[in-house]
């Protein structure tokens, strides 16, 4: 299977977080998937940082690419296609950047891995 991390999942499973479900890990440390990191989880944890909204070890533009390297969490940048699937998407969550998620889960056939309820309720594979 193929997983896209929604934000906060990449940031508890940096932190070792125990809200992380248990099926939420098991996918995450299964060999059998692939897990991607979107680059609008990176811009959305560089805006939330630069705000104060976020606390991090270091920057987000070290934290996010050792982060991904120690776990072996590849990245995934945003492609045009990607962006076309925002006007299919019904009014459901006003959050953009869990839009886009959204979005690009579809076009690329991903799983998000993710507690929020409001991207459940798309029509996008999803896993908790």
């Amino acid at each position: 299977m193929n997983l896209l991390l929604d934000t906060c999942t990449f940031l508890w499973i940096t932190k070792g977080d125990n809200r992380l479900s248990t099926n939420a890990h098991k996918a995450f440390i299964s060999p059998d998937n692939k897990v991607y990191l979107s680059s609008i989880s990176a811009w959305e944890i560089s805006v939330k940082f630069s705000i104060g909204k976020l606390k991090l070890p270091y920057p987000p533009e070290q934290f996010i690419p050792r982060e991904r390297q120690r776990h072996f969490i590849t990245r995934l940048s945003l492609s045009e296609e990607d962006t076309f699937q925002l006007t299919k998407l019904p009014d459901i969550h006003k959050d953009p950047f869990d839009r886009v998620l959204i979005s690009q889960a579809i076009e690329n056939a991903l799983t998000i891995l993710t507690p929020d309820e409001f991207i459940h309720q798309y029509p996008v594979k999803t896993l908790w």
